[in-house]
């Protein structure tokens, strides 16, 4: 691929000995090629910049990657100690731009460079131990513990080429040359553009459990679709051609722009593309470390909502309806183009891999079959696109959070890959997408076709956990039963003295912290599952939550609810939500009157260090209340660290309240133990009703 990096391995193979040695290969080329792209930075205090406004500074990527293996490694009881609990707190959540993403800089105190790469050191030698000594059988499933390992090495992978973006984003005064991030291709000469016909064919755009090479949630499935013969521009659009929509005032001219992109305009001013520089006469361009003269035979590198305006002008300009291609039309394109999967690619010519570290011409690599150029590599091509689920999709259960929160419409796919992908991202089958102001190395072709894919947006919650919850939290009551959130609120508001923060960790999908706003002038609503959190953050942001109720078998019922509906108009402002994990949750944390945490005690995979944590997060006379049905299982905690549902070495029997009352009594008075009841809807016909027991307890 490059003297940088190395082609991903495969999951097959017979000798156990060898996949291990191309994993321990594989491992240290990700995670040395990551470190090098931290280079470019020209002294320490750079890291502690951000390149744009909306993400963290430098330091919280540096750190991010490393931190991935450990909190993977943990939640998985892989290993069952940390390296660093704060580092793997601040470092964990918070890449890409999400509602629930924590980017005031003030709640943190980032540590200093040299720690961080201190703590990349130990990551490193501690992961290298476990694959040098982890059983695991061939082929690699995504059941294996190694699957785990990959997964964290491909994650590396992607923030590879998205800090590569970030670097090329922050001014060049903070920036400085590496010898292998040079330039190493001349410009051709300027090239006119035009239409390929690409045949109508048959397309399967998911891929199956066994396929040979790690795959992300996302990619698994069925999806089958017919595509209608089409044509698609020969080349990707060069500077030089986005340069006419420039000149003729294209940014300026609103017809070519849908509300999301007026909206981008209007927050950032935009005249011209990111990569370009103005100048007294025309434009020269950035690279990844320099500033060169306008390379105007190379891809143009914009945003989705730019690429869409783009292909609004040219319309009216040609009269023709041009458009972005969606994922199926990219795919017969690859068909067209002979591109198969990865092996034909290693025949082939490309730009990927970090074998250049810019672009090159668009009539550079031209694909094995067809006339048509880069349909891989040079820089990602937008789609029309957005990502959604495959038939027979499901969560992986150590990253919940990888592709569900994209699941909103909002998020576009990017097709193809870039000069800075690897690893999975050079994958024909993968799949990653983007809000569609986000700017990464990627640029578009625009389509010629009369397909329909005017599909509607799907408002009700699909993922049948989550629906579950949602009918548990914000539904009707059954059998006489109250609502359990608002029955733990109304149980222990009683007992307040102070109302100005409470924290509701375990949280779900929220119901209980939009409830305590009634009483608090600020709510913190924590959950380790990012499908949880969008739930309660959708019902703030927009006001009504919807999802699909199992009536039986494979029948719903559509249900909906507003803030109105629950009385919570005008509280809204006051709760916020978090990603976070129970027993690692970020520093700044804390100050608290309350802490609710129901039915979560017997799920952490450490209950003990949550509640010694915990009693640390909340205020001098502050209440904890606790509640749970107390059925303790493996699967969550490791039998050892269980707080009761046990004998000891005695015969004795150890009730979990007992435990509870052995960590917290010398710091709280229990105030009151009661049973609460809960009934969960499966079906119109099955519940599950439960008796948690609660204990509410003041600390002295």
């Amino acid at each position: 691929m490059s003297k940088l990096s190395i082609y991903p391995l495969t999951l097959q193979g017979t000798d156990i000995e060898k996949k291990r040695e191309e994993i321990l290969a594989y491992f240290h080329n990700t995670y040395s090629l990551y470190e090098k792209m931290f280079e470019v930075l020209k002294d320490d205090s750079v890291f502690y910049k951000k390149s744009e406004p909306t993400r963290h500074p430098m330091i919280f990527y540096f750190g991010h990657t490393a931190t991935f293996f450990i909190n993977k490694l943990i939640n998985m009881k892989i290993i069952d100690k940390r390296i660093n609990p704060d580092f793997e707190s601040i470092f964990a959540v918070g890449v890409d731009e999400m509602e629930w993403d924590d980017m005031d800089e003030a709640r943190y105190k980032w540590p200093q460079v040299s720690e961080v790469k201190e703590y990349r050191s130990k990551v490193r030698e501690l992961v290298d131990k476990l694959i040098s000594e982890m059983d695991f059988k061939l082929p690699i499933t995504w059941d294996s513990d190694m699957w785990i390992i990959l997964m964290a090495i491909e994650h590396e992978r992607i923030h590879i080429e998205t800090s590569s973006v970030l670097h090329r984003q922050m001014p060049l005064e903070f920036i400085k040359n590496v010898d292998d991030f040079k330039i190493c291709k001349e410009c051709k000469n300027v090239v006119s553009n035009s239409l390929v016909s690409i045949p109508k064919t048959s397309v399967n755009l998911g891929k199956d459990r066994d396929d040979k090479y790690y795959g992300w949630d996302n990619e698994y499935g069925i999806y089958k679709e017919d595509v209608k013969e089409f044509k698609a521009s020969k080349y990707l659009v060069s500077n030089n051609e986005f340069m006419e929509f420039v000149q003729e005032d294209g940014y300026e001219r609103e017809e070519y722009w849908c509300d999301e992109g007026k909206k981008f305009l209007k927050i950032t001013g935009a005249k011209h593309p990111p990569f370009w520089i103005k100048e007294q006469e025309g434009f020269s361009f950035r690279t990844l470390t320099k500033k060169v003269k306008m390379p105007l035979s190379w891809p143009v590198e914009v945003n989705n909502l730019e690429a869409m305006a783009f292909c609004r002008y040219k319309s009216q300009k040609d009269k023709i309806k041009y458009t972005l291609p969606s994922e199926a039309e990219y795919e017969a394109i690859c068909q067209y183009a002979g591109v198969d999967d990865i092996q034909s690619e290693l025949k082939a010519n490309h730009n990927f891999g970090v074998s250049s570290s810019v672009s090159v011409s668009i009539n550079e690599f031209k694909a094995n079959n067809g006339s048509i150029y880069d349909v891989v590599g040079n820089v990602w091509q937008h789609s029309r696109t957005p990502i959604r689920p495959f038939e027979g999709f499901e969560v992986h259960k150590a990253y919940d959070d990888f592709t569900t929160p994209t699941y909103d419409e909002k998020h576009a796919l990017i097709l193809g890959s870039s000069w800075a992908s690897s690893g999975n991202l050079i994958m024909k089958k993968s799949r990653y997408a983007f809000r569609r102001h986000f700017y990464q190395h990627a640029g578009f072709r625009y389509v010629e076709t009369q397909a329909d894919d005017s599909k509607k947006e799907n408002i009700y919650e699909s993922d049948d956990l989550v629906s579950q919850y949602c009918e548990f939290q914000y539904g009707d009551e059954n059998f006489g039963i109250k609502n359990f959130a608002t029955s733990c609120v109304e149980n222990v508001i009683k007992y307040m003295t102070k109302s100005k923060k409470a924290l509701d960790i375990g949280c779900a999908t929220g119901r209980a912290s939009f409830e305590l706003t009634k009483f608090f002038d600020e709510v913190e609503g924590i959950d380790f599952s990012a499908r949880f959190v969008g739930v309660g953050t959708k019902l703030k942001k927009e006001g009504y939550i919807a999802w699909k109720s199992k009536t039986e078998g494979d029948l719903y019922e559509h249900k909906k609810v507003t803030l109105e509906d629950l009385g919570y108009k005008g509280f809204e402002e006051k709760v916020t939500f978090w990603q976070g994990d129970a027993c690692n949750i970020k520093p700044n944390f804390t100050g608290y009157d309350l802490v609710l945490a129901k039915n979560l005690i017997d799920r952490l995979y450490n209950p003990r260090l949550f509640l010694k944590s915990i009693k640390q997060r909340i205020n001098q006379g502050g209440v904890l209340m606790l509640t749970s049905p107390y059925t303790w299982q493996e699967e969550s905690t490791t039998k050892e660290l269980w707080l009761g549902g046990f004998k000891d070495s005695f015969g004795k029997e150890c009730y979990t309240l007992d435990g509870i009352k052995e960590i917290l009594d010398d710091e709280f008075e229990l105030l009151e133990v009661k049973d609460i009841e809960f009934v969960i809807k499966e079906t119109n016909r099955k519940f599950q009703h439960t008796v948690a027991e609660a204990s509410i307890w003041r600390k002295k």
